[in-house]
């Protein structure tokens, strides 16, 4: 038995013939995508009275983004690019795996980033859902948008953040 175990141990502690044994295959690194580039202060004015502005330039969409998470309350933003990536989807397949990670992680009751919408909405998305199509998320991502404009907007509009663009 001892004999045993000092073969096996023998064995594990061979040096290895050259050290490329050792050598762990790592993948490269992902490109990163290009920096958004920085508004002009007259640009980033405009967000205060749009969100669908704000939205639309990927530095405002990063700074909202920056900005909600502070807040933790990021979920919104989240679901909100979410549902325009799904409405990009063109396969029937990507489309349905999209919508149901899409009501896991955001509409289903408990689900670990869900949105504040209304019992209403909630059962018009899971009805829509049945057989997903690009709109089936249009009215919840219409209500988290309003949420947004309503409420996320004004505060974000007062952070120190955005009023260093505007200077």
């Amino acid at each position: 038995r001892a004999k045993e175990i000092k073969t096996k141990l023998g064995t594990l502690l061979q040096k290895p013939d050259s050290a490329i044994d050792f050598i762990i295959p790592y993948p490269e690194k992902p490109e990163k995508p290009p920096k958004a580039q920085k508004p002009s202060p007259e640009e980033a004015l405009q967000w205060r009275d749009s969100l669908e502005k704000l939205l639309q330039n990927p530095y405002g969409l990063a700074s909202f983004r920056s900005f909600l998470c502070s807040e933790f309350s990021e979920e919104n933003i989240e679901f909100w690019v979410a549902c325009e990536d799904y409405k990009k989807t063109k396969s029937p397949v990507k489309m349905a795996e999209k919508a149901k990670k899409i009501y896991e992680d955001f509409i289903q009751t408990e689900a670990p980033k869900e949105v504040n919408i209304d019992h209403f909405t909630k059962a018009m998305t899971m009805k829509n859902l049945v057989e997903p199509s690009p709109s089936s998320f249009d009215m919840a991502q219409k209500r988290i948008f309003a949420l947004m404009e309503k409420d996320s907007l004004p505060r974000f509009v007062r952070s120190e953040f955005y009023q260093e663009l505007i200077k």
